[in-house]
Order: structure tokens, then sequence, then C-alpha cells
């Protein structure tokens, strides 16, 4: 029998220092031994989601954060262990694991390759020394470098950098400046995030301080950084991820084309068997065994049918529409009428049977998005009242 496909996420939510623009789950004040304790809770909570996955193969595995890479390289060897006891995990699965630059050490990555991470997603942000001190990061773009070569030396052969744009007090040409550092090292994958200024973060209580470049600006560095790495081969997967041939993220892949997925640690989201639940960001009750996840909901048919196509949207080769209404016996065209506007207006485009964001459209498609949930709420609430 063929198994299903699982990823797993296994969130570390240790950081030396909170960035100015963080506002995942993390804390400041981690120890040897609460990274041990920590650990040791993440496998407790493997073993036990275990016995509900029989049947599926796990196809990846991501540690994300905070900043899992302060953690040493034997906890993650404890932490695969007991996920390769306890689940059917795939020869060729996708492991990744992030680093930040500033927490290198020798023999580190030497050792993650030993135990099967094949993958590091390392967040540099910027190659501007000056933009980095301003984001609250630790490192220097040199502490970068030092990093990316000695991981390359210790056999990763399949590497992401994390870039942003839109930081305070950045040009065009600032930007352009940091995609040029990172396509000379010839990464295999990049993903770069517009900036956002989220509630609750240092940014965010002073936000009346920064100088942010305009929405043209913006509009101007995702224009130059697509056409960019497009020409330096790469292709744009997802609105802010782009790839060589073959080195797109798989585990990130899964969430937008609707994998299931099971989440362990604090602050971890899952989507198993119908189910969307996560748990709270309260270490205390997660180390000392309680149950922390604070919120379950189903997914109806309703739910799955909206999430196919926001999800799927993402993607730079969009969705089908004969799938759509194959998979969920609903009329694209009756459910979101305003994609016909958005076509007209040159943010969508329809190519045989599918349907995706222009370069233009990916820039604004959070408002897109948001007129899709009014047209299909609208549609919902008139199936309704014709039962």
């Amino acid at each position: 029998m063929k198994r299903k496909e699982l990823s797993i996420y296994i969130h570390i939510p240790f950081c030396k220092r909170k960035c100015n623009y963080c506002d995942f789950c993390s804390f400041t004040d981690g120890t040897e031994e609460l990274h041990s304790r920590y650990v040791g809770r993440i496998c407790e909570e493997i073993r036990s989601a275990s016995v509900s996955a029989q049947g599926y193969a796990v196809k990846t595995v991501y540690f994300g954060g905070g900043t899992p890479s302060l953690l040493d390289a034997s906890l993650f060897e404890r932490v695969l262990s007991a996920l390769r006891e306890s689940f059917c995990v795939d020869e060729a699965a996708e492991i990744t694991l992030e680093c930040n630059p500033a927490t290198a050490r020798e023999g580190f990555f030497e050792k993650l390759r030993a135990i099967g991470v094949n993958r590091l997603s390392i967040g540099l942000q910027s190659a501007d020394d000056t933009e980095l001190a301003a984001l609250g990061r630790l490192h220097s773009y040199a502490d970068f470098e030092h990093t990316y070569f000695v991981a390359r030396s210790a056999g990763f052969d399949n590497i992401s950098v994390d870039l942003m744009y839109g930081l305070p007090d950045q040009t065009l040409d600032g930007f352009k400046y940091s995609l040029e550092k990172v396509v000379s090292l010839a990464p295999e994958h990049i993903s770069s995030y517009l900036l956002k200024i989220e509630e609750g973060t240092a940014f965010w209580k002073r936000a009346s301080e920064l100088r942010l470049p305009d929405e043209d600006t913006q509009l101007q560095m995702y224009r130059m950084m697509t056409n960019y790495l497009c020409e330096k081969g790469y292709y744009k997967y997802e609105v802010s991820n782009f790839a060589r041939e073959g080195f797109e993220s798989r585990h990130n892949v899964g969430y937008w084309t609707g994998r299931e997925y099971l989440g362990f640690g604090v602050a971890a989201y899952s989507f198993f068997k119908g189910e969307r639940f996560g748990n709270s960001r309260d270490i205390d009750a997660f180390l000392s065994g309680k149950d922390i996840t604070e919120e379950r909901e189903s997914i109806g048919a309703e739910d799955a049918a909206f999430e196919f196509v926001m999800l799927g949207m993402r993607m730079g080769e969009g969705i089908s529409l004969s799938e759509y209404e194959r998979r969920f016996s609903r009329s694209f065209e009756r459910d979101f009428p305003s994609a016909e506007r958005f076509e007209e207006y040159g943010l969508l485009r329809r190519e045989g049977d599918r349907l995706s964001f222009t370069d233009e459209g990916f820039f604004v498609s959070n408002t897109v998005l948001a007129e899709f949930l009014s047209d299909f709420s609208k549609a919902v609430d008139t199936d309704g009242k014709m039962l």
C-alpha cells in the first residue's frame, strides 16, 4: 500500500537576542540544560504522535526558529533518531535546518551532515552591515560569508539564503548590491521577503521613526529582484522564493500544495487528518509535560476549497481550474467572479487551464486574495440561502 506523504516541522524557540522585526515565538534565556530538556520533550511528542501516523511516509523535516543553530548538533541527532525510530522517514527526505551566521561553530556543519541534515537555510537579510545593525542582527556580512564557505566545505550542496527588502533607509541600489553579493556565491535557493512591521516588535514600538521606502520604491525593488534573479538562472516558483531547477524547498511546497504536516514544540502548528491544530507559546507548560494544544478546528469542504486557491496561488504556476472544480464540485467562475477583473488589470493571467499571478499581481497578492475571500464568502452564503 502506498503511504501518504507527511512533513514534519520542529520549532526551536531559542535566540541570543530578538531581532527588531521579529514576531516569531522565541526566548533569549536558553541554557544548554534548557535546550536538552526542550529536545527531550520534543522526542516524547514525536513518539506519542507516531501512533496516529501509521501509513504515512515523512518526506521533509524542517528545523525552524528561533535560532536552531544555537543548539548542539547532538540534540538534532536525538530528534532525528526519535523520528526515524517512530516514523517511516524516506531515505531521500529533505532535512532542513535554519542557521544564523552569528552562531556558526567549529565542526558544527560536519556533524549536521553526518546525522543526515542535507539542506541549510542561512539568514543573511542584507549584505550591508549598516542595514544588518538596524535590523538588530548579531552578525556582519563577513560572518555570513565565513559561515557559507564553511558549510560548503562541510559538504552542503543545497543552501538557501534569506534576504529582506524595504528596510529602513534602504535604496533600490542598496538592495541590488545585496542581491549581487548573494548571487555571486551561487546558492541553490534564495528567499527574499518584504519587511513588515509586526505588532509587538521593536520596530513596531518606534514605527513613526523608521524611514521606510515608499510603496512605489518597494514595487521597483520587487520587479528588479524578479528580473535580476531570473536573468541569473533562478526562477520564481513562489511569491518570495527563487530556486535553481530542482532546488525548490520541498518542505514549503508541501505547505502550499496541501500536504499534511505535524509540528512539534511550542507555537508549532499541524494540519493532519482533516484538522488544523496549534500549540501555545507556554514553554513552561510544555517542559512540564502538559498538553499545550490551544486551538483545534476541522477543515470542511468549503475551507479546503478556499485554501486550495489561497495557497496554490502563492505558487508561480498557480492553480488548475479544472482540478478545483473536480475536487470540490464547485464552479471557480461562480466562486471567484473578481478574477476576471484582476485579469483585465494585468494582475492575473490564464494559460490554458491554469490561473496564476503576474509579477505585478504577486506584489499585491494579499489584496487580490482578500477580494477572493470576499467573493467566496458571498458564494458560500448564497449556497446556504439556497438550501
